[in-house]
């Protein structure tokens, strides 16, 4: 039997390493954008066209390479950061492994131009597929210009498995942040498809924020800053008014590496604890700088899993210091730990050494009803103004009395039609509102609790869905058109879903940059507040493809019936109650929301019964 075990060659090793480290566009975006960091670049420009399924292209003004160290660059485990295994626990820089540039070659086509600051010429390479088509001189600047064209060209089947370009868009803004946020020293900026995405200047940590999220920023932001042996933590947290349904911005860098980690993440939610709803998150952006001695990062191939040596101290100090911000810029109740313990507003003590009980001294015979003798009396005429006042208030009162008594009259001749089968007997819709969050009403075998918002969510579920199938749905038009500025990653979102919203009943038109003009909203939504309305919509959306794995139009329609749904803790009328009641009976499917909670359960009589027996 012949030998069956065999060396693959490094074609075929490339693509299957370069499975690990490049998934999808923003894989590659993130690996380049980091290799121009470690080059000690000032400037950093990435431009992208159809989501980087076409074209990706990083320009630093770095050191640049040799001759040599381009072709070296691209074969696998090259490097210049690290020459033995003890020089892994004192890696600060972004790359160490030499696997970015090879495994990228291996299922693009590169071109790479590079040039030394202070040599002549530089050199341009043309790789295809981990094979070399070319190599020569180039005249061009100094620094580095790498460009990553038809990625996946040879891998036809991981291709297929790319989203849409919104979605790998939103992917790649998610890593141009993490590189960009936590290197304010150096300038970003980014293109797609010939349109400005971002243009971050240097500046400051805070500046930088601003830059990438927006201008309302500034008044969001709570400084937090804490020097300890272990950890030196700085950074910034959102205030909680701020607070999100989804986790989209929680930011961890440690030594400048975007990190994720669960367990520093509690540290945060604690830090907020009795400050933010139970579905919220807190924000927040915080660089933590360690000695790397103490961590190790070689995890995981995309570097985003870290061990550290003393987690736990690193939990407390975080929390701790997160607590301390929060209290000193009155977001939390504080102590003052620096005074002594004895001497807490304790009053002087008194000249003869005797403390007295204060005394209170009272009339026994003031009345504060007796009127004054000494008064003038009313005039005639005054009392004459006295008696008609009295007379008109009879009239009204009178008047008053005999409207509520033909109101109640009206009420009770009114007949309504049966909701269900189910229905009491007596045809009367008498229904009951519990703590402003149940509605009880009368059934033939004992009587029927639902839950009122979960109810709403479900009518309007139905009803959104019917709109976005018919593609049509009413519109009420702002008086006064409103802008919403929104981040770059929600941006791309709405584009994304501009038909759908559309469709539920938005006017929306682009405005500039990251920026929309709501022109109308919905004409059923309850609040009034437009930007808030599609704010939440967002969110909600957001909150959507993390939990479910939903279609596009479904998606919008849960998210919008929860955003426009009546709350728990809203008083319903009579006939509100009763409008609830009939439009949930008529739905497809009245007994669960959109995500499957019950909106309705039932008690017996029976049931009722058994709880009064001895």
């Amino acid at each position: 039997m012949s030998d069956i075990i065999r060396l693959l060659p490094d074609s075929v090793a490339n693509q299957i390493a370069a499975g690990e480290v490049v998934q999808r566009p923003a894989s590659a975006v993130k690996e380049l954008m980091e290799n121009a960091l470690d080059a000690g670049s000032t400037m950093i420009k990435l431009i992208v066209k159809d989501a980087g399924k076409t074209l990706i292209q990083v320009i630093d003004n770095g050191c640049g390479m040799s001759e040599t160290d381009a072709r070296m660059s691209f074969e696998r485990h090259a490097t210049s950061k690290i020459k033995k295994a003890e020089d892994l626990f004192a890696i600060r820089t972004m790359g160490f492994r030499g696997e970015a540039l090879a495994s990228v070659a291996a299922i693009a086509q590169v071109e790479l131009k590079t040039k030394r600051i202070g040599d002549e010429t530089g050199v341009k390479i043309e790789i295809e597929g981990s094979e070399i088509k070319s190599q020569e001189h180039s005249i061009c600047p100094d620094g580095t210009s790498i460009s990553v064209k038809n990625l996946f060209y040879n891998v036809p089947a991981r291709r297929n498995f790319l989203k849409t370009d919104s979605v790998e868009l939103r992917h790649i803004i998610d890593e141009f942040q993490r590189v960009a946020i936590p290197n304010p020293q150096v300038a970003f900026t980014f293109h797609h498809n010939n349109t400005e995405v971002f243009n971050l200047p240097v500046g400051n940590l805070k500046q930088r924020l601003m830059g990438v999220f927006g201008a309302s920023y500034n008044s969001r932001l709570v400084p937090v800053e804490e020097e300890t042996g272990i950890v030196n933590i700085k950074g910034y947290v959102i205030k909680p008014d701020f607070a999100k349904k989804t986790r989209g911005e929680q930011f961890f860098f440690l030594n400048k590496r975007f990190i994720k980690s669960a367990y520093l993440h509690h540290a945060v939610q604690s830090a907020f604890e009795q400050l933010l709803p139970n579905d919220s998150y807190a924000s927040y952006f915080l660089m933590l700088d360690v000695d790397p001695k103490t961590i190790d990062i070689n995890i995981h191939p995309t570097k985003t899993e870290v061990k550290f040596e003393d987690e736990k101290a690193i939990y407390a100090f975080l929390r701790s210091a997160i607590k301390k911000s929060l209290g000193q810029f009155n977001i939390a109740p504080s102590l003052d730990f620096n005074q002594e313990a004895h001497l807490y507003n304790m009053p002087l003590k008194p000249v003869d050494g005797i403390y007295k009980q204060p005394t209170i001294t009272v009339d026994p015979n003031y009345n504060p009803f007796k009127t004054d003798t000494s008064a003038v009396k009313p005039s005639e005429r005054e009392l004459s103004n006295y008696a008609n006042w009295e007379k008109m208030y009879s009239r009204h009162a009178d008047n008053q009395l005999e409207f509520e008594i033909k109101k109640e009259e009206d009420t009770q001749q009114t007949i309504n039609t049966d909701w269900d089968n189910e229905l009491h007997e007596s045809n009367l819709k008498s229904s009951y509102q519990l703590h402003n969050k149940y509605i009880l009403t009368h059934i033939k075998t004992g009587f029927m609790v639902i839950e009122q918002q979960g109810a709403h969510e479900r009518i309007l579920y139905e009803r959104i869905i019917n709109a976005l199938e018919k593609n049509k749905s009413a519109t009420q038009q702002e008086l006064f058109p409103k802008t919403i500025e929104l981040n770059a990653s929600d941006f791309a979102l709405v584009k994304d879903l501009h038909t759908e919203i559309t469709a539920l009943g938005f006017d929306i038109s682009e405005f500039g940059k990251n920026t929309f003009i709501i022109h109308g909203i919905p004409a059923e939504a309850v609040d009034g507040d437009s930007v808030a309305l599609l704010e939440n919509l967002i969110e909600n959306y957001k909150q959507n493809l993390i939990e479910l794995k939903s279609d596009r139009r479904e998606n919008v329609a849960r998210s919008m019936a929860r955003n426009m749904a009546i709350k728990t803790g809203k008083s319903l009328t009579q006939e509100e109650m009763n409008n609830l009641i009939d439009e949930l009976f008529a739905c497809e499917m009245p007994y669960s929301t959109p995500n499957g909670r019950p909106t309705i359960t039932t008690f017996s009589s029976d049931d009722l019964d058994k709880r009064f027996k001895k």
